[in-house]
């Protein structure tokens, strides 16, 4: 093997791991914006929860230690 198909080759390997690490990190992405997403409407619900219309007591909240 001669000096430059050995570079070559190198690449070639060193381009493959990129690759798969390209690939590994799109997939985190998207299933980091799939709970993103899923946080927001969680989000939105607790809001519309609390957004009842009645002022809110806070003697209500207290924990039940008090």
């Amino acid at each position: 093997m001669t000096v430059m198909e050995a570079r070559l080759a190198e690449i070639e390997i060193k381009l493959s791991y990129t690759e798969d690490l390209l690939e590994e990190l799109n997939l985190t992405v998207y299933r980091q914006q799939q709970q993103i997403e899923l946080m927001q409407q969680e989000l939105r619900a607790l809001n519309q929860q609390a957004d009842d219309g009645q002022p809110r007591n806070l003697r209500d909240e207290l924990p039940p230690h008090y």
